[in-house]
């Protein structure tokens, strides 16, 4: 009977980086971005600019891996499902790395109107604007819808196989929900980032994918739940030689 104990070590390696690293991604800019006269100072913040899209990066990557890690043990109790969140999830990174992209046109915007001068003050703001718009709406709205949808899939899946204790993954469909429910608020609000509702409401799923991730690493899937061998499957269907 396989008991994915790889899978399960890998795919709580990548909770961990991924959670680590949406959080870390915001501490080299720190309030960079706010205020009106952010393009001065973005054009002075080349370092932390690309070390954030670099650490978002990482977060793109390993939360796509962390569907892809889980779609082998759970494909065996829904395939459709297990395919759904893998989906959600590169669309998460897909959304994830439009925001850095934009935040990377945005430092060019910002150098070219610090060497513009005043000539900048017409031409530039617009579009640095536009671009941090994009940013926002890409990676607090959109992204983390395609992270919620992801998340639900996966621990509505776990919940009907049991190949993580019940308590833990509805724990997890209840933070996916409360965290669909913030981000929802952010994108009437317009208001994106680690504001009071969006901190409390993310609170459960973030504390959930730690303890999870811990789980994962030192006891694994549950072995019966997470599928027969390909050999036991065999035998199971191979014809009886009794008479």
């Amino acid at each position: 009977m396989k008991s994915y104990r790889g899978h399960a070590i890998a795919v709580g390696i990548l909770l961990i980086a991924c959670s680590a690293a949406s959080i870390l991604s915001a501490i080299p800019l720190g309030s960079t971005l706010d205020g009106p006269d952010y393009l001065g100072k973005l054009a002075d913040s080349d370092s932390a600019v690309v070390l954030t899209a670099l650490l978002e990066f990482v977060w793109a990557a390993t939360g796509a891996g962390i569907a892809i890690g889980l779609y082998p043990v759970l494909r065996k109790s829904s395939r459709g499902l297990a395919l759904g969140s893998v989906a959600a999830r590169v669309v998460e990174g897909v959304f994830v790395l439009i925001g850095s992209l934009s935040l990377l046109a945005l430092l060019t915007v910002s150098q070219q109107s610090l060497a513009a001068g005043s000539a900048a003050s017409v031409s530039f703001p617009p579009t640095a604007d536009a671009l941090l718009a994009v940013r926002d709406w890409a990676q607090g709205f959109v992204g983390m819808l395609a992270f919620c949808t992801g998340a639900l899939l996966y621990y509505l899946v776990m919940y009907r196989s049991r190949v993580v204790p019940r308590w833990l993954s509805g724990w997890g469909l209840v933070g996916a929900a409360m965290m669909l429910v913030a981000t929802v608020n952010a994108g009437f609000t317009q208001e994106f980032g680690f504001t009071t509702v969006t901190t409390v409401l993310n609170i459960p799923i973030g504390l959930q994918e730690m303890v999870l991730a811990v789980w994962l690493i030192v006891r694994g899937f549950t072995p019966r739940a997470a599928g027969p061998s390909v050999g036991s499957i065999a035998a199971s269907t191979a014809p009886s030689m009794t008479p």
